[in-house]
């Protein structure tokens, strides 16, 4: 049973070493007394040629319109003069010009504010493709 494991082991070890000692020796050309042949050692390598691949993608996208009042002039126009009405029927005096003026501010605002969620609503579906490589 010895000899048996230390075949394997010896088996083994000249499998494994057996391809470095070949790949650094080569058959020698015969030679003459007086000249020598230099000998070289071919080797064949396996180079795994493979072409890229190429494949579309597609995907859907949310894209926000561009709003034809990108300041909102028209909500703060509107509000404002919205807050300045309700602002004159309060109070009498100053007080009457004072919450005229605060309800036309207010009301700017608040036009503006309002403008912009219902412009951030102005959405279309595009589709976009790229090429991706494998």
């Amino acid at each position: 049973m010895k000899t048996h494991k230390a075949f394997m082991v010896g088996l083994t070890c000249v499998l494994m070493v057996s391809p470095a000692i070949y790949a650094q020796t080569s058959p020698q050309a015969p030679t003459n007394s007086t000249t020598s042949t230099p000998h070289t050692t071919k080797t064949k390598h396996h180079v795994k040629h493979t072409t890229p691949q190429t494949q579309t993608v597609c995907e859907d996208v949310t894209v926000q319109d561009a709003p034809k009042d990108s300041n909102q002039i028209i909500g703060m126009l509107a509000g404002g003069a919205a807050g300045g009405l309700l602002g004159n029927q309060i109070g009498s005096g100053k007080g009457r010009t004072l919450a005229t003026v605060a309800g036309a501010v207010g009301g700017g605002y608040a036009g503006k504010v309002i403008q912009e969620h219902q412009q951030a609503k102005n959405t279309h579906v595009e589709r976009r493709c790229h090429e991706v490589t494998r």
